[in-house]
């Protein structure tokens, strides 16, 4: 499903009581991470690769949760600026603005969840179920574990999503061409860094760094979301994060965040102490006392079933124009 982009889709500016023209916290960490990144991959042949790996693809999980905070309109008041911010792409595989259009589709609260309108859901239709090969419904499967999700879920979920994005940029679906172009010109200076400052082949970064970074992010998102038909209860709170609740900038307040997805990072503990009861009562309980009691739970235990209980979101209203990627890509960041 990828039908043609009209208009960007954007969330509101942000209300004047929380904007500031440029918040400080966001540029310190901007600063840390990239020039973390450069020193930790300049040591990649000086220091082993099982110290240099594990430390940048920390920076690089710090990475895509500052491109998050970016696609919701920080660390200034003017998009242009936050966008260059978001474009340099530590990750490599995955375009900035592929990933600021599908997160902000699923920040459609009244579809949150629909295998056909959110593309962050997890879950499948029937149809589309019975559709699928046994190979894949079986990883499918081993992904609805902790486990299973940070084993193979980076390799599977990102060579789906670069498959249809093949696809889609061939047609040139949603100008996707121009943005796989911009990408890719981002792309340069990271590979000419590791290749030639660094002397870290591409294939070792991509192996050792990026994918275990993406398999940080996929312990955040596992648990955030379950199909519920009030849509307060559908999102998760998990409380006590001190490691990597920094690391995912307090994105594990994650009812908060759907709730008021333009407040900052730095401000979230203190407005969640505000609103913390209400939320829990909003979201039927569902909240864990940390990422371990995601683990105790759900490790190698199924968390949910794959199948969406209502089949999707019923349409109530009007079906938003939203650009969305090919079903079968499923981003999660």
């Amino acid at each position: 499903m990828s039908p043609e982009l009209t208009a960007p889709l954007e969330l509101p500016a942000r209300p004047a009581a929380v904007a500031v023209a440029v918040e400080v916290p966001t540029l310190l960490v901007i600063g840390f991470t990239f020039a973390g990144w450069l020193a930790t991959t300049h040591l990649y042949g000086r220091w082993p690769l099982w110290l240099v790996a594990p430390l940048a693809a920390v920076l690089v999980t710090l990475h895509s949760s500052l491109q998050h905070e970016i696609i919701h309109g920080h660390p200034t008041r003017w998009r242009g600026v936050n966008r260059l911010f978001g474009m340099l792409s530590l990750s490599l595989w995955l375009p900035y603005e592929c990933y600021r259009r599908e997160h902000l589709a699923h920040h459609i609260n009244e579809r949150l969840t629909d295998p056909h309108d959110d593309p962050e859901s997890n879950y499948w239709t029937a149809a589309d179920w019975a559709r699928m090969n046994p190979v894949s419904r079986t990883v499918w499967r081993m992904q609805r574990t902790l486990a299973g999700r940070v084993a193979i879920g980076s390799f599977w979920r990102i060579g789906r999503f670069l498959a249809a994005q093949t696809c889609a940029v061939v047609k040139n679906e949603s100008r996707l061409r121009a943005v796989w172009f911009e990408h890719l010109v981002w792309c340069a200076p990271v590979i000419f860094w590791l290749k030639f400052a660094c002397a870290m082949p591409v294939w070792i970064y991509i192996v050792a760094v990026v994918i275990p970074a993406n398999g940080i992010l996929l312990i955040r998102s596992f648990a955030e979301h379950r199909a519920r038909e009030a849509v307060p209860e559908r999102t998760a709170i998990v409380e006590g994060a001190r490691i990597l609740g920094p690391l995912f900038l307090y994105n594990n307040l994650h009812a908060l965040h759907h709730r008021e997805p333009l407040i900052p990072w730095y401000d979230y503990n203190r407005r969640y102490g505000e609103l913390r009861e209400e939320l829990i009562a909003a979201n039927g309980g569902l909240v864990y006392a940390g990422y371990f009691d995601v683990a105790r739970r759900y490790l190698f235990r199924p968390q949910d079933s794959l199948l969406h209980p209502m089949g999707g979101i019923p349409l109530l209203r009007p079906k938003p124009r939203t650009v969305l990627p090919d079903p079968l890509s499923r981003l999660h960041v």
